[in-house]
């Protein structure tokens, strides 16, 4: 199995993902919408996710001036969505292209950072649906265009507060540590059945508006860009991460 330093190493070559079908949930996002465009660079035809359609609008854009693959913006707010959007998605996938050979969660919110004895609850509830219960539904709504993949990789993007807990961190910390429950039982039950693999990766702090959100007091400057930690997760979605299921990896 490689490792951190290998993935953080790593340099996709050109056409990695050549007609691969990758599913970008956040892609509106700083993550998200980088990694959106690093994977139509590298040949995929990517699903943007998201519940902004002005910015799922313009990396849109950006993909198609830059000369990938043109993708399809797939709207979803998980806050509001209900059943019929969860199977409208799967249905639009379906219909367009047959399959799904990558899906990327990086969709999250933050909520507030407070001691739990004044975390309001409205909010924790909100955090765990958005954070967890989302994407287990995005998953199971999806698993059989994923089965239809002859390689199809999951990977969850996760967070230092699972491996070192911080106090006020809340139900940020709390969902994240439970995301990694999710891929850790779901890698488990597609091994030896399916050709799913499912890994988290953590991509570490980053230079985005989430960041600036949690430490308003922070020099941005002394950040890398989300484009500086992508090496992993383009790893594990092409045909390099091939074997490799149920692992947690830091891009930094």
């Amino acid at each position: 199995m490689p490792t951190d330093q290998e993935l953080r190493a790593y340099v996709p070559p050109s056409g990695l993902l050549d007609g691969r079908v990758i599913l970008v949930t956040g892609a509106s996002g700083g993550l998200g919408g980088a990694l959106a465009r690093a994977c139509a660079r590298l040949g995929a035809r990517v699903a943007l996710g998201g519940r902004n359609v002005r910015k799922l609008e313009a990396v849109y854009d950006a993909i198609v001036a830059a000369g990938g693959p043109r993708p399809s913006i797939a709207p979803l707010d998980f806050e509001r969505a209900d059943a019929t959007h969860y199977d409208a998605l799967a249905e639009a996938i379906g219909r367009e292209f047959g399959r799904l050979d990558g899906l990327v969660h990086s969709a999250a919110i933050v909520g507030e950072r407070a001691p739990l004895d004044h975390y309001d609850v409205p909010t924790w509830l909100k955090v765990m649906h958005v954070n967890v219960t989302a994407p287990f539904i995005v998953t199971r709504t999806l698993l059989p265009l994923l089965r239809a993949s002859e390689d199809a990789s999951v990977v969850f993007a996760t967070s230092g507060v699972t491996v070192r807990r911080h106090a006020y961190w809340g139900a940020y910390a709390v969902s994240k540590s439970a995301l990694e429950g999710l891929a850790g039982v779901l890698a488990e039950e597609c091994e030896g059945t399916t050709a799913i693999r499912v890994n988290s990766v953590n991509p570490g702090p980053m230079r985005t508006p989430m960041r600036a959100r949690a430490f308003p007091g922070e020099d941005p400057a002394t950040l890398p860009m989300p484009e500086q930690v992508l090496a992993p997760f383009l790893y594990l979605l092409g045909p390099a991460g091939r074997g490799i299921s149920g692992r947690r990896y830091d891009a930094q």
